[in-house]
């Protein structure tokens, strides 16, 4: 809710996503995974006290213009973290700062009143991972923080035992020399103990498996041997090791076993993309050489399927959705509690008829808000959870079922008042192919929804991503600034199943590119978007794909702006090769390529800038490890060699997306002093209505072909 998360042209890496959240990461993947998790401390750290201040409760009648928002409301983060319920539903945890912005605090409030009970600190540079109650009166919690080494700084984890209604805490692994405190692969029912793997016998660099009783000073037994290739450990529903993961020689290793009696057994071996199979593990079956795999059925579609790990097939399907890819899906004592699949928003399937019950009664207290369980007692009658929508961050409640009851504990995002803020809506276009491509249209709110100043917002990725009706500050500071918001799902995008994603191989800057187009021309035939008045905003692919839409059409486009973008399609292959084998690099260049014979670089920005004819706003981080920072610099240094102005941001420290909300305002100021001038939206003037402002630097190219065109 209210971050952006930048997808990238770099593929995960497969190995990564096979484990996920199995066990210990090596070192070169934790700091990848370290990456990641960095902005979820500036999101609580966006609460200081010297953060932006709660807009005021400015009445908006209806469709009238709001009053603009800051850029530091936009980027600012939500208040709180992490929210988790006691299993008997009386306490509920989750992570904010303190009032004096000086540390991060993991509260515990009463639900029956929701006030604070206590509370424990932490230091304002730990990042608490996760936390997970153990039973009424204690949580588990992983925290990393940075222990300097000379003159390296080293993250560390550590699991604390902690007492909430009390503020005391202990550690679990004490061991002082781990890096890791390891993964946490099971707690029992009953918070009696915990199956950990880690590193902390030294003999090889995989790690073993422990039982840890959940006392400070408890027992510990080892109960799995550390193996050479295996470094990720995953148990059934009951915490018996099952499976354990591996990498070798190149090449992925899966060992299986029936029971904690036997040994384990080496099933599989295979280069990475040569199969998908064991990837997506949900739970094996206690009891039973089966479990539960999301997996593609033979019409393409990702289903809930029954794995046999000794005969290494699919035997039965569990669930499929017809028309959509099944995305995650809840486990409850061994077996499906639920599905998610996504068509314009997350869907939920329920596969417990009283769950379901449940959640319909939560659905009704809401009203006609969305909602979305956090947590859950332990008999499922009381609920954290969200409500809001794709123009409201949203409220954190707790809910009683029994009594119906739903009492609202926090807002998301006080700074954001959603009377003010737009309303996505779906729309669905044809390609000149024929293709039907979805997206999403947000007008701004209180303006007539004809002739509007444009924005085509691609997504990044560009494969198996998607945009859906959820809450975006991007979006949102566009449509408040008075632009109508296009976001299209190009073909290759996720969730449209196979053929639409396979409609994207060999498209980028050509059949991708079209989609956009096509979106402009939808747009404006419902008389929409003024087309003289149309600019390209995206990041990471997106940003790429503003780039080349206005040197590729700039009859079309006034201006681009582009945080994180791609301009050199071949050096950036050649930077995804450190992730792939040779193999699975050829895949992903035929790819991204499609025909061998075509020559990427006639799609690549920096090859191409000496034909720019229009405003760019070229924006990007100096430490981004997915588009590396070398992409700006390219095509920053051709546009200084054609003699061709752009306007730029370099943010110093940041990575490929926003770690801190102050460098998110920097990009905002940037963007909105960007579009004002090139492209400016229509504004009040003094008698109350709204008229066109043009003549911006976008205007004078425009104004030529206009002329050349005998309008």
């Amino acid at each position: 809710m209210g971050g952006r998360n930048l997808f990238c042209i770099c593929p995960w890496l497969l190995l990564a996503t096979m484990i996920r959240n199995l066990a210990v990461l090596p070192l070169r993947i934790f700091a990848l995974v370290l990456a990641a998790l960095v902005p979820l401390l500036a999101s609580a750290s966006a609460q200081d006290a010297s953060g932006p201040e709660t807009v005021s409760a400015i009445e908006v009648e209806g469709d009238a213009i709001p009053p603009l928002i800051s850029n530091e409301v936009f980027a600012a983060r939500n208040a709180f973290l992490r929210p988790q319920l006691s299993p008997d539903g009386r306490t509920m945890v989750l992570l904010q700062m303190t009032k004096s912005g000086k540390s991060l605090q993991l509260t515990a409030i009463e639900t029956a009143t929701g006030e604070k009970v206590d509370g424990i600190n932490f230091a304002v540079n730990n990042l608490i991972n996760w936390v997970e109650w153990i039973d009424n009166d204690r949580v588990l919690i992983n925290v990393l923080g940075f222990r300097k080494v000379n003159q390296y700084v080293i993250p560390m984890t550590r699991l604390l035992i902690a007492h909430p209604r009390t503020g005391k805490f202990d550690y679990l692994v004490k061991q002082p020399r781990l890096r890791s405190a390891g993964s946490v692969l099971h707690i029992a029912e009953d918070g009696s103990h915990a199956i950990i793997a880690h590193r902390g016998d030294g003999k090889l660099n995989t790690p073993s498996v422990y039982r840890y009783e959940m006392e400070p000073d408890g027992e510990v037994s080892k109960i799995v041997e550390p193996k050479n290739d295996i470094l990720f450990w995953s148990t059934d529903d009951t915490g018996v090791v099952r499976l354990g993961f591996g990498w070798r020689r190149g090449k992925i290793q899966i060992y299986y076993r029936d029971n904690e009696d036997e040994d384990f057994e080496r099933i599989a071996r295979f280069k990475p993309g040569e199969t998908e199979k064991y990837f997506d593990v949900l739970e094996v079956i206690n009891g039973s050489s089966q479990g539960y795999v999301l997996d593609e059925g033979e019409d393409g579609r990702v289903g809930i399927r029954v794995f046999d790990y000794k005969t290494r097939e699919i035997v039965d399907t569990f669930y499929e959705n017809p028309d959509w890819d099944i995305e995650r899906a809840w486990l409850k004592d061994g077996k499906p509690l639920a599905a998610f699949y996504t068509d314009d928003r997350e869907r939920i399937v329920w596969f417990d008829e009283e769950a379901e019950r449940d959640y319909a009664k939560l659905r009704a207290a809401a009203g006609e808000r969305e909602v979305a369980v956090q947590a859950w007692s332990k008999d499922r009658k009381k609920m954290l959870a969200w409500a809001g929508s794709e123009a409201d961050p949203g409220i954190l409640y707790f809910f009683d079922v029994d009594t119906g009851a739903m009492q609202e504990i926090k807002a998301y995002r006080p700074s954001v008042d959603p009377r003010q803020l737009a309303k996505p809506k779906p729309i669905s276009y044809t390609a000149r192919d024929g293709t039907l491509i979805w997206g999403y249209l947000t007008l701004p709110k209180g303006r007539d929804p004809q002739n509007l100043p444009l924005i085509i917002h691609p997504h990044g990725g560009p494969y198996g991503i998607r945009d859906m009706l959820q809450y975006d500050d991007w979006v949102q500071l566009l449509a408040n600034r008075g632009y109508a918001v296009l976001q299209p799902n190009f073909r290759g995008s996720g969730g449209y199943g196979n053929d639409f994603y396979d409609l994207g191989n060999g498209e980028i800057g050509r059949g991708m590119q079209d989609d956009l187009d096509d979106a402009m021309d939808w747009a404006v035939a419902e008389g929409i978007a003024d087309p003289s008045r149309v600019c390209l905003v995206g990041a990471s692919y997106g940003g790429y794909a503003a780039l080349w839409g206005v040197l590729r059409n700039p009859e079309r486009y006034r201006c681009a702006a582009s945080w994180a973008g791609v301009s050199d399609f071949p050096k950036q292959l050649a930077f995804d090769r450190q992730f792939f084998t040779r193999k699975a690099a050829r895949r992903w260049n035929a790819k991204v390529r499609g025909d061998e014979k075509f020559d990427l670089k006639s799609v690549s920005p920096a090859r191409l800038a000496k034909e720019l004819s229009r405003p760019v706003l070229l924006a990007h981080g100096t430490r981004d490890r997915t588009v590396p920072f070398d992409q700006y610099e390219r095509m920053a240094k051709a546009a200084k060699k054609a003699k061709v102005p752009l306007q730029t941001l370099v943010l110093e420290g940041v990575g490929h997306s926003f770690s801190r909300p102050a460098d998110e305002v920097k990009w905002f100021d940037a963007l909105d002093a960007f579009l004002a001038k090139h492209n400016p939206a229509d504004q009040v003037d003094e008698t109350g209505k709204l008229r066109p402002i043009l003549g911006g630097e976008g205007d004078k190219a425009a104004g030529k072909e206009k002329a050349a065109e005998g309008e």
